[in-house]
């Protein structure tokens, strides 16, 4: 399907020294012309469970008290035939950066590609949105944007048109991106201490059909998950 889409980054236990065995990377389209009204359903939702409009979710927010809340996002992802969500399951564990000739920002770059490569048409237009997480967003953008378009031979950025750093507090899909992000990494580390977050696991399941603990298969559209693993993979 052509047209222009916006695409909203989250990313998480990306850092080379945070101790974190596996790095979580996600992405979730929406065609750009249904991006307000998708953001306003999402804050309707919001309001019919009496948060504020200006609500921030957020996976670490997840509780049993309001888990019929994140459900009902989670259930209006999977009903709305115009989002789609894609994830990478990066393994940290035995990387060699020195042996490929690269260092750990460049592996990064390599899997955001990995993440974004599968989602991204020739024959479209994109517009690429990560959440502000640290200081080094500028540079971080400058460089992801040269590494799509250089991939792509995109070398005149007619297919990735822009690459922005955003506050998620404005932006639901945003937010959207974080959760089902959370869920992804949640269960791939193994953790269960949470009854709201294991049962919004449970639904991603159920509604999706997969497992988040294995790759889907390439062609999934709207629930796609990618298990990288260095070592079987050769750091490529």
């Amino acid at each position: 399907m052509s047209g222009t889409f916006n695409l909203y980054c989250d990313e998480s236990c990306h850092l080379p020294n945070d101790r974190q065995p596996l790095m979580v990377l996600g992405v979730v389209s929406c065609p750009a012309e249904k991006a307000r009204e998708v953001a306003v359903r999402l804050r309707e939702i919001k309001q019919a469970h009496g948060m504020p409009a200006g609500f921030e979710v957020k996976w670490n927010k997840v509780s049993a008290p309001k888990e019929a809340f994140y459900r009902a996002w989670v259930d209006y992802f999977f009903d709305d035939d115009d989002l789609s969500f894609r994830a990478v399951v990066a393994d940290k564990n035995g990387l060699q950066h020195d042996a490929f000739g690269q260092d750990h920002d460049t592996w990064y770059y390599k899997m955001m590609f990995q993440l974004l490569g599968r989602v991204i048409a020739p024959d479209s237009s994109y517009r690429i949105y990560l959440d502000k997480k640290d200081t080094r967003s500028a540079s971080k953008v400058a460089k992801l944007h040269e590494v799509l378009c250089n991939n792509m031979y995109d070398f005149n950025r007619e297919v990735v048109e822009r690459v922005q750093v955003i506050q998620s507090h404005d932006v639901e899909q945003l937010q959207l991106a974080d959760l089902l992000l959370g869920a992804v990494g949640y269960e791939n580390r193994g953790l269960a201490g949470n009854a709201g977050k294991v049962a919004l696991i449970s639904r991603i399941k159920e509604r999706s059909g997969y497992a988040l603990t294995r790759s889907t298969l390439l062609r999934e559209a709207k629930f796609n998950l990618f298990h990288w693993q260095g070592r079987q993979a050769g750091q490529a």
